[in-house]
């Protein structure tokens, strides 16, 4: 989902009554579907208790929808599997709002009741066999509540009506009968649609009867053979147009991108839509196939203002790039790869806001990225607190927070990137995708594929990042002796909740026309580095990719390495030096508490460290390679003390 406004608005509209039109038999189309084996496994995360009894395989819905009117009118008929024994009743998220017609169980109406706003309780005539799978039709009429985003909203454009869903997060319930949670993915669905001829019906899946009934009205059927979680089943009814782009993959096959827009918007439509043929081949080639290449990939254009990613057929409010680019990667992440949890809903925006940045790196020019990064950047650090789990579920401003779930998102990925590399990233990427498709997954499902892939662990960066709060402001001093550049590091983290961001720091050294870009693995408070440039070093400067989330300084200062030194009024001496085989540190103090010595290599890689226990301390360090080291004495993770050696 994509909002133009990140303060979201609700639609405030008339609602009238729906005129009764022609019925439907309830088995016509769905004999395919009930031969379909559930193909993968659930991850259990269930969302009410009411509805953790049973599994959905199929849903046919044959609603009848005039777009003039705020209204529907239908039956729905879910097929359902049974997970326990006493199975004597079935419950279902829909909203006492509308009117239940009837209840049909084998041809008998069943008795019900609606005891809270969004519970509908079915008393069944007796007990269901555990795994056996059965199915009932509801049949119901009147004007569903909108919540969230919307979920029913009817509205005009261009002096014409439309009336479109849009059930993310909650929304499902408001307009029908489901499972209203990140639990259950229903294996296949059919939508019946009839509406006046004038007016077209845009749903999931592949198009397959559109036709005229004799009687004013027209019938559109859609099927949908993969799973699909119920916030992404949608329809849209108005006047469209409708064309199709073809899709050619690099293996030669093909697949339709259909489109259903306003009139009025046609042209625009038709530039957007083929441009947005690059991206979907741009992302087919760099994650995994298509998830839903047997069916299609389109648009509907609808009356919100930004977008929303229903499984095979974007809801599109205009043809922006950005917006199609971002409605399209949530068919990998967020229709095919489903987020299991509201607090993991980054996996859904942060990887659709991301892969929309990719399409900059990879089609616009390197300002265009550029440009896309540093307004990232500055979103992120424009407050100092906010992680990028959501700490509120009920709230769906929270869950949809466009600078922790979209933009800080979208940067945990790119700094994942830059830790990994390119290679073990992409490729980590594609095997959380396989694991998991049309399943749903969290965050732990992730970090395990790349730190599968890459062999290092992220707990660390996954606590600071995600579940952490805030980010790391960098001051980064340096000094040049001859042909030695000292960087020193000092981070300052913008929240209490994390206490230090251990992270590779890009730096770009300048000077005498010539550059050189190092990376310098921070791992802890006012570290040292020393790097041997082939020139005079002339400016220094923090991270110019911008691939890190932070704020910086860069100053030119004095760092003393070498010497005798005061702290607190004592002494520090290192000697002798250089020397071949024992080094000597002896420090006139008479508080040594907490405080840490470690020999460091010009890479800034700790090979000695021991905790201060006396006034004296000796290194055997023959065995280290001829060189150039550094002794290094902290107190509190703060350093107080550096000081230059060479071993012969």
């Amino acid at each position: 989902m994509k909002s133009g406004f990140i303060s979201f608005f609700l639609f405030l509209l008339m609602s009238y009554q729906i005129q009764a039109q022609q019925e439907y038999h309830q088995h016509e189309y769905c004999s395919k579907a009930l031969t379909a084996k559930k193909f993968y496994p659930f991850n259990h995360i269930r969302s009410s208790l009411l509805t953790a009894d049973y599994d959905l395989t199929y849903y046919r819905f044959e609603w009848e929808i005039d777009p003039a009117v705020k209204a529907i009118k239908g039956t729905v008929t879910p097929y359902f599997k049974v997970l326990s024994d006493g199975f004597t009743e079935i419950n279902f998220d829909f909203s006492r709002a509308l009117i239940v017609d009837s209840i049909v169980f084998h041809g008998n109406k069943l008795s019900f009741s609606q005891p809270s706003s969004y519970v509908l309780t079915i008393q069944l005539p007796g007990a269901l066999t555990t795994q056996s799978i059965d199915s009932l039709s509801i049949t119901y009429h009147g004007t569903p509540p909108s919540g969230g985003f919307g979920s029913f909203i009817q509205s005009s454009h261009g002096g014409e009506p439309i009336l479109w869903t849009l059930s993310e997060p909650f929304g499902a319930q408001d307009w029908w009968p489901c499972k209203n949670g990140l639990d259950d993915k229903i294996d296949s669905i059919d939508i019946l649609i009839t509406t006046p001829e004038k007016y077209k019906a845009a749903g999931n899946g592949s198009l397959e009867v559109e036709k005229k009934l004799g009687n004013g009205w027209a019938l559109y059927h859609w099927k949908h053979r993969y799973p699909i979680t119920p916030y992404l089943v949608a329809f849209a009814v108005t006047n469209y147009e409708s064309y199709t782009d073809e899709v050619v993959f690099f293996d030669g096959s093909t697949m339709p991108m259909l489109n259903f827009v306003y009139p009025e918007n046609l042209n625009e439509a038709k530039t957007g839509t083929a441009d947005n043929v690059a991206a979907l081949q741009f992302f087919d080639s760099l994650f995994v196939a298509y998830p839903f290449k047997k069916e299609k990939y389109g648009h509907a254009q609808f009356g919100w203002g930004g977008g929303m990613e229903h499984q095979t057929m974007s809801f599109v409010s205009n043809f922006d790039w950005g917006l199609l680019a971002h409605e399209l990667a949530h068919q990998w992440f967020g229709d095919f790869v489903t987020c299991g949890n509201w607090e993991d809903i980054w996996l859904n925006e942060g990887f659709a806001t991301y892969l929309e940045g990719l399409t900059r790196e990879r089609f616009e020019s390197d300002f265009a990225w550029q440009n896309w990064k540093s307004a990232k950047v500055n979103s992120i650090t424009s407050n100092n607190g906010g992680s990028v789990k959501v700490d509120n579920t009920s709230s769906v401003n929270r869950i949809f927070s466009g600078r922790l779930s979209y933009n800080k998102g979208s940067y945990l990925l790119h700094m994942l990137r830059w830790k990994l590399g390119d290679e073990m990233f992409f490729k980590g990427l594609r095997n959380y995708l396989t694991a998991h498709s049309y399943r749903y997954a969290v965050t732990e499902n992730l970090q395990q594929h790349l730190e599968n892939i890459s062999g290092q662990s992220l707990q660390e960066f996954f606590d600071d990042w995600f579940k952490g709060q805030g980010f790391p402001n960098y001051k980064i001093i340096w000094d040049q002796e001859a042909d030695r550049l000292l960087i020193k590091i000092e981070q300052t983290p913008s929240h209490e909740s994390v206490s230090f961001f251990e992270m590779p720091v890009p730096v770009r050294l300048k000077g005498q026309g010539k550059e050189m870009m190092v990376r310098l693995e921070n791992t802890e408070n006012n570290q040292i580095f020393v790097v041997n440039p082939d020139f005079m070093v002339e400016s220094v400067e923090f991270d110019p990719d911008l691939w890190l989330v932070a704020k910086s300084s860069v100053l030119q200062e004095d760092i003393i390495l070498s010497g005798t030194e005061s702290f607190e009024g004592s002494q520090i001496s290192v000697y002798p030096n250089p020397t071949k085989d024992l080094l000597t540190v002896k420090m006139d103090i008479n508080e040594y508490d907490s405080m840490e010595i470690s020999i460091i290599n010009t890479e800034g890689k700790k090979i000695i460290t021991s905790p201060v226990i006396s006034t004296s301390h000796n290194f055997q360090v023959a065995h280290l390679p001829s060189g150039i080291y550094y002794i290094n004495v902290q107190q509190y993770g703060k350093q107080v003390f550096s000081s230059k050696f060479i071993k012969e």
